[in-house]
């Protein structure tokens, strides 16, 4: 029988982590995702190409649609730019865990310029999301059929809008439209949760304010599926290349408020209470 002053030590072996809990220990070894940069590798190619084209099938047949539905019923610009945020937020929630949910060439290529994207995805990315345009504009030219043509969706501007001024425009609504996206989307420290909704509503207060002067594409694809079918090219070299320059600029300039990634654990599926064997005797 031990005497009633001896002191027993607990084993180093059942020490309890005590400056951290263990959700927050959880919480940093699983860092946020980011989801635009598509790395889960479980994911083949063929996913990643179809869910880039369903998604752009979808932006573009519903935001144009409201374009052609304005000649039918009122809905004014008003209407459209909302119907353009909300059909792109909803397909973010839908197909953003699947391809990254890029549905634009320039925020692919823009991505892939701070390399927060892979080069080698690139050109599958763009074909997917030029061919979705395009389904997207013969489906809408199909059913709207009574009114003719579909140039009402075909981006373009006239005077007194000159090449320089819708250059600028569509550089600054896009450089707008990045920034948002590297902001909620690819910053570790960002809430993704919310990520969808301010990135439609980063679409709907450009369409609102660039809408009527140029059209407001922010889109390479947006705009080349409807000229593609309504054989109307005029200055579409605009709503390609000032796009693409305004999402590169956007890119660079929020690498310079990103921080360096935490470090990865090297094996993250290791549960927390791993840690109650640190000490362990020899």
């Amino acid at each position: 029988m031990s005497s009633s002053n001896s002191i027993t030590e607990p084993s180093p072996k059942f020490q309890l982590p005590t400056r951290r809990s263990i959700m927050a220990e959880a919480k940093a070894a699983s860092p946020a995702p980011e989801w635009l940069s598509t790395r889960n590798a479980a994911l083949s190619n063929f996913q990643k190409i179809v869910a880039e084209l369903m998604g752009t099938y979808i932006l573009v047949f519903v935001g144009c649609g409201a374009a052609l539905t304005d000649k039918v019923q009122r809905l004014n610009m008003l209407g459209i730019a909302i119907v353009w945020g909300a059909v792109l937020m909803a397909a973010i929630y839908a197909l953003g865990h699947v391809s990254g949910a890029h549905f634009n060439p320039a925020v692919s290529i823009a991505l892939a310029v701070v390399r927060k994207f892979s080069w080698k995805e690139v050109p599958m990315y763009i074909l997917a999301q030029v061919l979705g345009s395009t389904l997207a504009s013969l489906t809408l030219r199909m059913l709207f059929h009574e009114q003719g043509n579909i140039q009402p969706i075909v981006n373009q501007y006239s005077d007194p809008t000159s090449d320089l001024e819708a250059i600028v425009w569509e550089f600054i609504i896009t450089f707008i439209l990045m920034f948002t996206i590297c902001g909620v989307a690819t910053d570790p420290r960002a809430s993704k949760d919310l990520s969808g909704v301010a990135i439609g509503g980063a679409v709907m207060f450009n369409a609102m304010i660039a809408g009527p002067i140029t059209g407001a594409s922010m889109n390479p694809a947006r705009s080349l599926g409807p000229a593609l079918v309504s054989g109307v090219y005029k200055n579409l070299w605009v709503y390609i290349v000032s796009p693409i320059l305004g999402a590169m600029a956007a890119a660079a300039v929020y690498s310079v408020l990103r921080v360096p990634e935490p470090a990865k654990p090297e094996d993250t599926n290791k549960s927390t209470y791993n840690n109650l064997n640190l000490h362990a005797d020899p």
